[in-house]
């Protein structure tokens, strides 16, 4: 049988990889361009952004696992309802399932025939799908979107922490900061592959907001060096 891959069924891990590398990259370049442009030794730098990475890490991690959580409850209520109407009113649950199909195009005898075939198949799968938009691949996984976030948030704040290794001087600020670019930029072509989508929009999306969040920290930091 022929097999295809579709990007929806990494939907769930690829939005949260995306979302956490990008939020490692931009936080962390960030945080090191404000405190070097605000004169801070190459100590605190370091330490400033090692602390990011891990506070980050923890942090994106905790929430996409309370939010997914969240949305695993309201699909659980969801089921648990299903469940409790085709078992106490399975006639009107068919007659909703044959009302779905000839919404999408099928008349009523076709739709009655497809709509008894599958609920005789599996009626809670079927309601799941054609009802309430629910697939196995669309599923809420807390667990796997927490590590996801966190493994990429750590790899993503790696990124810009390195540069600290390449640049030991009052150019720092900007050097973490093209280099930024040139990963954010990166991440935007990679994501945009891995869901299958044309590359432009979403790598000059991430390397637009990135210079935006560098550009004020830089900013921000350069005024508190004055002042200090």
């Amino acid at each position: 049988m022929h097999r295809e891959t579709h990007a929806v069924a990494r939907i769930g891990w690829l939005r949260a990889a995306i979302l956490g590398a990008n939020d490692g990259i931009v936080s962390t370049a960030s945080l090191i361009a404000g405190v070097a442009a605000a004169g801070a030794e190459q100590a605190s730098i370091l330490v400033t952004g090692t602390a990011g990475l891990v506070a980050g890490a923890m942090s994106m991690a905790a929430g996409e696992y309370v939010s997914v959580s969240s949305q695993r409850d309201a699909e659980k209520a969801d089921i648990a309802t299903e469940k409790h109407e085709l078992a106490n009113d399975p006639a009107f649950e068919l007659e909703e399932l044959t009302q779905i199909y000839q919404q999408r195009g099928l008349d009523r005898a076709l739709a009655e025939q497809v709509a008894r075939q599958l609920t005789d198949h599996n009626a809670l799968d079927s309601h799941l799908r054609d009802e309430l938009g629910l697939t196995h691949d669309a599923r809420a996984r807390p667990v796997q979107a927490a590590a996801a976030s966190a493994a990429s948030f750590s790899i993503g704040a790696a990124l810009p922490l390195a540069t600290l290794f390449a640049d030991r001087g009052a150019s720092l600020p900007w050097t973490v900061s093209a280099a930024s670019l040139i990963f954010l930029a990166l991440l935007g072509a990679l994501g945009a592959w891995a869901g299958n989508a044309p590359m432009l929009r979403p790598l000059v999306r991430v390397t637009f907001w990135g210079a935006m969040a560098m550009a004020a920290t830089i900013a921000i930091g350069s005024l508190f060096g004055a002042v200090g």
